[in-house]
């Protein structure tokens, strides 16, 4: 029988990036009564959220709220906005936009891929300028969305937003803009209204700092216009009837009421501490972070320095070291867990979170396994990593 208190003394680091560690106010939270959700408490509570959650998006647009991982928001964003055999351009920056556009796919919708060739391609952002020519060659405006990822956590990468919605406006086209920040959203800036994004589609396990099992679609005017005419098949994910019993703090199928609890506590933090405060805080952990990998002599996944994701840290390992291995042995000594790699990358990476709910002293716990572990497994480092992050910590 599958134990789930089995595991070793002290803390367990969970220093993948996402599920992320939940706060014990979360966990307080979540544990609290279900309450009738149709009576009067939760349609207070519920207009409190779907308030507290346009902050988070920096939005004043509608933000659709699913019982649902990130999957089902992707899935959400197409069948509201698209028709069978519509185009949509797509970028491959990682394993979680190459997932993205297999749902596409399957969901019966033409997909189109740029992106750099090979491994190589998951090393860098979204190249804006190769969606502006695209889109410009489009003129019969076949293409009706463009789907890119913000944070990509399978390499951390976190890519230039704005960029993208200036390259689809100077090749003055009307495509939507559809953007997966399910990673980066409440640990990277992410301004829904401002850079002009259609649909956001995110997710309760990361800069949230839930469980899994929220899904979100934020909405532009745009979308929800596109939504009346849209043609794939939907009817859990349909916006129409959620908008509606929103209105009044409600949802038209059974919420996840207890998720919505911790929902509620998880902003209330994040916004106590201030969102501008809760970047710096994850920009300022991956520079530690960085400055350790640099420090072992080790590679860092992402290439190109203006793109680093405050989320994660991708690290390479050596030729011929098995990261998988690896990530076991730090695990079973010291009671680490690491980010496998994902698609094209895996046994040559392993990924460290610093997201959530992380501070100073957790992620200099988590670097004190990875070098332990990797000097265990002997693989030979520059220097120490540890050192070298709190350096950066003090500074």
């Amino acid at each position: 029988m599958l134990k789930l208190d089995n595991h070793a003394s002290g803390r367990h680091f969970l220093h993948i990036p996402g599920p992320s560690p939940v706060p014990a106010r979360v966990l307080r939270a979540i544990s609290f009564q279900t309450i009738d959700h149709r009576g009067p408490e939760f349609g207070e509570l519920g207009l409190k959220i779907l308030s507290d959650i346009q902050k988070i998006f920096k939005t004043k647009h509608p933000v659709i709220i699913y019982p649902s991982s990130g999957t089902g928001a992707w899935e959400g964003a197409l069948v509201n906005t698209l028709s069978p055999g519509d185009l949509v351009l797509m970028y491959e920056t990682g394993q979680f936009a190459t997932l993205w556009k297999k749902l596409a796919d399957r969901l019966g919708l033409k997909t189109e891929f740029l992106g750099m060739p090979g491994a190589e391609g998951w090393r860098y952002g979204v190249d804006a300028a190769k969606i502006e020519e695209r889109l410009k060659a489009d003129t019969q405006h076949q293409i009706k969305a463009v789907c890119v990822v913000h944070n990509e956590t399978s390499t951390g990468v976190t890519s230039n937003i704005a960029a993208v919605r200036k390259a689809i406006d100077a090749a003055k086209h009307p495509a939507l803009l559809m953007v997966d920040t399910i990673s980066g959203l409440a640990s990277a800036d992410f301004r829904h209204d401002e850079w002009g994004v259609d649909v956001t589609v995110s997710g309760s396990q990361k800069g949230l700092m839930l469980p899994p099992g929220l899904g979100f679609n934020a909405l532009s005017p745009r979308a929800i216009e596109a939504s009346k005419t849209a043609k794939l098949p939907k009817a859990f994910w349909a916006w129409d009837e959620i908008l509606e019993s929103n209105k009044t703090g409600y949802w038209p199928s059974t919420p996840a009421t207890n998720l919505l609890y911790g929902l509620h506590e998880a902003m209330d933090m994040i916004l106590t501490e201030g969102l501008d405060q809760v970047f710096a805080r994850h920009q300022r952990l991956a520079k530690a972070c960085r400055a350790a990998v640099q420090a072992w002599g080790l590679e860092i996944q992402c290439q190109d320095p203006a793109v680093y994701s405050p989320v994660l840290t991708g690290v390479v390992t050596p030729e011929g070291v098995d990261a998988d291995q690896l990530r076991k042995l730090i695990h079973e000594r010291y009671n680490l867990s690491l980010g496998t790699g994902l698609g094209k990358v895996k046994g040559r990476m392993y990924r460290i979170g610093h997201l959530g709910e992380c501070n100073e002293l957790a992620l200099l716990g988590a670097l004190s396994g990875c070098e332990m572990g990797m000097k265990a497994f002997g693989i030979q480092l520059k220097g120490s990593g540890v050192l070298a992050a709190q350096e950066v910590l003090q500074a």
